[in-house]
């Protein structure tokens, strides 16, 4: 069954006008010193919010931010995004300083047609994403008392069952907003009849955490980049040394199974032939380049750490991405955050942005790294903002977020 949208949201309800709307988006932004540090994901809800706004409906926008362990926490607040929205909206945004008390109902009730709230985080309740079904319900219950239907549009918690995401749309008439709608396309582009070439770059430290793409994507790719920590679990089970860089010893059969799989299904496995080894993690470290097979034959030896793919390895995937019509790219490829080590992280993403076709950028780190490197959204054909759900989406995964609007 396809997702329900908000144009299915108006056969339910009718006309939108006057109506009480609460959307659960996603505004879970970096924050430094109470300052937003990536607005990605408050810009990413503008669509939704702005098409409901125009129709006339009295909106309340509900998210996460952090984990604050089920209590209110200052430094979790969302009254920086509420103003910040309010900035990018270009009018004022009313906030309720708790979720389901007085100052919600108050601001709930102070919305004319047209107008937004935002609630505080949601996770000051320790019944958001309680494992017990009626204590979630319950919350979800006292969520719903302050709205008519209710818009699903933040994709990052869609693999959560969680009470705002899962519960609520089930107490109140629910669809997907156009975030979640445009997410589920392209992930479902890539899993369903991609354009060919199909190439998939997966980095980020570790294997294990890309156990399950890994599986559910062999089948179907064409080419298969792997860079990041992870990329030493995959050159150790070849025989190499790789000193004191991230490892998962208990990942290398696993990997020995990857690689012989890849072969058997002539994936193109194009695995790193050189990186980036360092003396120590910091930007001030010493650090050389060094071939795949001599990882410690440097002046660090058996303590050097690898940091980065090195540059002819950065090459190999520039050229795989480029000769490609699909790619789908998750995990830095090395410390971007540190300027001596960022340099393949910013080559993937400038193949990225050259593709004759469709490139994704798998949400999470991956997105963070674009931006901080210098690159504009609009240079991709799609960013994720959903790192882990994007990855349950191509494991195959059902998620709650998703099957509770229709999807199946």
């Amino acid at each position: 069954m396809p997702l329900r949208t908000l144009d299915s949201l108006q056969d339910a309800v009718g006309s939108l006008a006057g109506k009480r709307v609460i959307v659960r988006v996603d505004f879970n932004v970096p924050l430094k010193d109470g300052v937003i540090t990536d607005d990605g994901r408050v810009r990413a809800a503008l669509p939704t919010l702005n098409q409901l706004i125009n129709q006339g409906a009295r909106v309340i926008a509900c998210s996460h931010l952090g984990r604050p362990g089920g209590a209110p926490d200052p430094k979790y607040s969302l009254a920086p995004v509420a103003q910040r929205l309010s900035e990018l909206l270009g009018k004022p945004v009313a906030f309720a300083l708790d979720t389901v008390g007085e100052s919600a109902h108050e601001a709930a009730a102070g919305l004319g047609d047209g107008d937004i709230a935002v609630l505080e985080n949601l996770r000051f309740d320790p019944d958001e994403t309680a494992k017990d079904d009626a204590a979630r319900r319950g919350f979800a219950a006292r969520l719903a008392e302050l709205a008519d239907a209710m818009v699903s549009d933040g994709f990052g918690v869609v693999h959560r069952k969680q009470a705002s995401v899962y519960d609520l749309a089930q107490l109140l008439p629910s669809a997907a907003g156009q975030l979640i709608e445009k997410e589920v396309d392209v992930l479902d582009r890539l899993t369903e009849n991609p354009e060919r070439p199909y190439t998939v770059v997966l980095g980020g430290s570790k294997v294990s955490d890309k156990l399950g793409v890994i599986s559910h994507l062999l089948p179907r790719v064409d080419r298969l980049c792997i860079g990041g920590g992870m990329m030493f679990t995959f050159l150790k089970a070849q025989g190499h040394g790789v000193g004191k860089s991230l490892l998962e010893e208990d990942q290398l059969d696993t990997v020995r199974g990857y690689i012989a799989e890849a072969a058997e299904r002539g994936v193109e496995l194009v695995l790193p032939v050189d990186a980036v080894m360092a003396s120590a993690f910091s930007a001030d470290a010493d650090h050389v380049i060094a071939a795949a097979s001599g990882l410690e034959d440097t002046p660090f030896g058996a303590d050097g750490l690898g940091l980065d793919i090195g540059p002819e390895t950065a090459r190999l995937f520039a050229d795989a991405i480029g000769g490609s019509r699909t790619v789908f790219w998750n995990g830095p490829m090395g410390v971007f955050e540190l300027a001596p080590f960022a340099a393949g992280t910013k080559a993937v993403a400038g193949a990225l942005t050259e593709v004759d076709g469709l490139s994704v950028v798998g949400g999470g780190d991956s997105a963070a790294a674009v931006r901080q490197l210098g690159f504009r959204d609009a240079q991709f054909g799609h960013i994720s903002t959903g790192g882990g759900a994007s990855l349950e989406f191509l494991e195959g995964k059902k998620l709650p977020g998703l099957e509770v609007l229709g999807w199946q």
